[in-house]
């Protein structure tokens, strides 16, 4: 994944500091097959994800990632997941805890191909056909499957006491 320019720039201030950033994952459909790619770095099977940018709002961010990683337009139709993922430590020692916005997503057009080598492979693949794909994401598609579900997220209780 290519680190955005702001976060670099954040880096250098902060070192490795744990980092709050917001990112998205698109979930994308095309008649009854999603969208899902291979990730350059670590062979993973997922969908299209990335940061948002500053002062870009999250559901443009899903759009241009799609476009960036996979050659493909695409239209956000809804919100499907909220979620704070587990702590990311990278190799180099970097700690960023990602808030992650998944949106569900419908192809508008293009031939998915690797567009900007983040990704090895992409295509649309059938729902069935998804062994490689973690829990994790399997879970997002799931989520995202429904056309007008509401939101799902974690959190939100009042405290105890």
């Amino acid at each position: 994944m290519t680190t955005p320019d702001f976060v670099l720039a954040l880096r250098e201030r902060i070192g490795h500091s744990p980092l709050n950033l917001v990112g998205v994952t698109a979930i994308v459909f095309r008649d009854e097959k999603v969208l899902l790619g291979k990730r350059a770095d670590n062979g993973a099977w997922q969908a299209v994800s990335g940061i948002v940018e500053p002062n870009e709002e999250p559901a443009d961010t899903a759009v241009r990632e799609c476009l960036e990683e996979a050659g493909v337009v695409v239209k956000v139709e809804r919100l499907a997941l909220v979620q704070q993922l587990p702590r990311v430590t990278y190799a180099n020692g970097d700690e960023v805890d990602y808030l992650d916005l998944v949106f569900r997503c419908t192809w508008v057009s293009g031939d998915p191909h690797p567009a900007d080598g983040e990704l090895t492979e992409v295509g649309f693949y059938d729902l069935a056909a998804m062994g490689d794909v973690d829990d994790a994401h399997v879970r997002k598609i799931a989520l995202a499957m429904a056309e007008d579900d509401p939101a799902h997220f974690r959190g939100g209780r009042p405290p105890k006491g």
